[in-house]
């Protein structure tokens, strides 16, 4: 059978075109071996269930491993002790019964348990103890989607008495690791430590150790899937520019770097205008992937646009580094970043947060953009301007500029600084998005994002624009942030870029202006 991308349920290497896990298998070998207690927390889709899979065939040597998955268990099993134990029983065995060197009065407990609905959780572990004392090999389980039980207290229970036998384990047989997974980290979980006391409280699994191994994509991880696809199809492509694209976009995310090969593979391929394999595993074909993906539905997205509704400080944070470029100090103690981080929406560099990556980005500009579009009079502006901006297949920047400017000072020339610091970077998107929606796209560039400064790349029609959104806080920064720009234009190769500048001096002269600057032209629309 033919290997294809899959972001449906968990990848094979033997079906599937997937990054090789190897080092990522390694490293959670050495937790393991260490007889390490721990939990796999990341967002939705981030190959949480795949890297189990993978995980179980890679100890199997070394380890009797237990993979059970808690999307088996109905909503009654968790009903009370009883049933919890006989569920749970049940499935162990299901789990363990291919297994040939499993001695069989290790498992008469546990199958006596799986037998007894008025069974308890006392006698549950005893077999399970039993059981990891009957094994050739070193015992570890694994839960997958363990947080779906997390707000259960029979599952708080159970994850107490785990932590029992594990500090106890000189005495009592238990598993050399357990492994759960989940979005929620099952450590946030709290119990009370004595009835009554609602004051003193503890996680029931507190035994478990950080888990730091990194499962993003690596540049060179992709390299491989692609040098994959290659050899299968002979496309041609430059393996290093796909793979360096795919990154720069994802930061690596897994199931966004599937889908967008997947789109590439079987969406953009047999088009009008990517006919030939060739042409799709290109820059162009590559930009047509990614707006595809930034347009469509699907179950990662729809997750993430339902946690801001869940959760409205989640939603506020981000909103204000987006649009007012507020600068957010990582702080694990803070509930709103460390449900941020534990979603995945954002990333710890140099102490600050960042938006995990460039389609996380845009997919929330483009959410935050949407729901004021309708009330929005410069967005308007944009609707009816749009046709006016393109000539010959090229995107009029310079026109587009000098428009907004018009636009601006009909409707916001008398608002105050503090409104412009705020709206100035959500006007000018809410201006642009009409103009090249469903043609072209934009994103942020986060390396000169800061609270004065930020660039936007349009992507329009196979043509880059760069354009350097600034607030003016005096000349001599004015000047800083011209030859900054020069700079940015050098790292691209370009000879053209352009500034909107939000001036508050009374003086100011508004409208366009250009600027020589070496051999870079810059256009500046100054509001």
């Amino acid at each position: 059978m033919e290997k294809y991308f899959n972001t449906q349920g968990v990848c094979y290497p033997d079906e599937h075109y997937m990054v090789n896990m190897d080092e990522r298998l390694r490293e959670i070998k050495k937790l393991i071996d260490r007889k390490k207690y721990f939990s796999i927390n990341r967002g939705r889709q981030y190959g949480k269930t795949t890297t189990l899979f993978a995980l179980e065939k890679y100890l199997k040597d070394d380890y009797t491993v237990v993979n059970m998955d808690f999307q088996f268990f109905t909503q009654e099993a968790f009903h009370d002790e009883a049933a919890f134990s006989c569920a749970f029983a049940k499935k162990f065995m299901t789990s363990v019964r291919n297994m040939s060197d499993i001695k069989e009065e290790g498992l008469w407990t546990i199958k006596k348990c799986a037998g007894n609905h008025a069974g308890s959780m006392d006698i549950l572990f005893e077999g399970l103890s039993e059981f990891c004392d009957s094994v050739k090999r070193p015992a570890v389980l694994m839960i997958d989607e363990a947080d779906s039980a997390a707000d259960n207290q029979v599952f708080r229970d159970f994850l107490s008495l785990l932590r029992g036998y594990y500090i106890h384990r000189d005495k009592y047989p238990s598993f050399q690791s357990v492994i759960l997974t989940g979005v929620y980290d099952i450590r946030r979980l709290k119990e009370k430590i004595r009835p009554g006391n609602v004051h003193k409280k503890n996680s029931p699994w507190n035994i478990a150790v950080d888990f730091d191994v990194d499962m993003s994509l690596s540049v060179k991880g992709i390299e491989g899937m692609l040098a994959e696809y290659e050899n299968d199809h002979h496309v041609g492509m430059d393996i290093n520019e796909i793979a360096g694209l795919l990154y720069d976009y994802t930061a690596g995310y897994p199931f966004l770097v599937s889908r967008l090969c997947q789109l590439m593979d079987e969406k953009i391929y047999g088009t009008q205008d990517f006919s030939d394999r060739a042409e799709v595993w290109t820059k162009e074909g590559f930009l047509e992937a990614e707006k595809l993906l930034l347009m469509e539905k699907n179950p990662l997205f729809e997750s993430l646009v339902n946690k801001l509704t869940d959760y409205p400080k989640l939603r506020n944070l981000l909103y204000s580094m987006l649009f007012q470029g507020n600068k957010v100090i990582y702080n694990p103690d803070n509930d709103v970043i460390d449900t941020a981080f534990m979603f995945g929406f954002v990333k710890n560099v140099n102490g600050l947060m960042q938006v995990s990556n460039r389609i996380f980005e845009m997919r929330l500009y483009n959410l935050f953009l949407a729901e004021e579009e309708i009330s929005s009079g410069i967005s308007s502006k944009g609707v009816l301007d749009k046709n006016q901006f393109v000539q010959n297949g090229v995107l009029n920047m310079e026109l587009l500029l000098e428009r907004f400017v018009v636009h601006w000072e009909d409707l916001y020339s008398s608002s105050d600084e503090k409104f412009i610091e705020d709206n100035g970077r959500k006007f000018f998107l809410l201006y642009l998005k009409p103009v090249i929606n469903g043609v072209g796209n934009y994103y942020i560039e986060s390396q000169t994002r800061d609270n004065g400064r930020t660039d936007i790349i349009v992507d329009y029609l196979g043509k880059q624009y760069i354009i350097e959104l600034k607030i003016w806080h005096g000349e001599e920064y004015n000047k800083r942030g011209e030859e900054q720009l020069v700079n940015y234009l050098e790292a691209y190769h370009m000879q053209k870029g352009y500034l909107l500048s939000f001036n508050f001096n009374k003086k100011k002269k508004t409208g366009i202006k250009k600027i020589t600057i070496g051999d870079k032209l810059l256009i500046e629309a100054v509001v």
